[in-house]
C-alpha cells in the first residue's frame, strides 16, 4: 500500500491539521517507510508459528505479573459529569465534527 499526495491531504484535513508542502511531504515518505515495514512482516510465512503472548517469552521462560482487576477509586462520574455543558445516560454529548 502506498500512499500518495492527495491521502496526506485528505488525512490532514480530517485531523483538522495545516501541513505546509515540506512537512506534507516528510509525512508522505514517513507513512509510506511505515506501510513499507508492515509489508514487508507481511511477507513473512508464519505458518506454524505460536504467537507468543510477551516478546521475551521467544529467549526465556516468562511469568506475567498481573494483577486482580478490582474497581480501587470511587466512582465518581456523576460529580465529574457536573460542569459538563451536556450529559445523557451517563454520557457526554459533545456536537458532531464528522460529516
Amino acid at each position: 500500500m502506498s500512499l500518495t499526495r492527495t491521502d496526506i491531504d485528505r488525512i490532514a484535513h480530517l485531523a483538522r491539521l495545516q501541513l505546509d508542502d515540506d512537512r506534507s511531504e516528510r509525512m508522505l515518505t514517513k507513512l509510506n517507510g511505515f506501510f513499507g515495514i508492515v509489508e514487508a512482516m507481511r511477507a513473512v510465512d508464519t505458518t506454524g508459528v505460536e504467537p507468543l503472548a510477551h516478546p521475551v517469552a521467544a529467549i526465556r521462560d516468562v511469568q506475567l505479573r498481573l494483577r486482580d482487576d478490582v474497581a480501587s477509586e470511587p466512582d465518581q462520574r456523576e460529580a465529574n459529569q457536573r460542569s459538563a455543558p451536556a450529559v445523557e445516560g451517563g454520557l457526554f454529548l459533545v456536537p458532531r465534527v464528522i460529516e
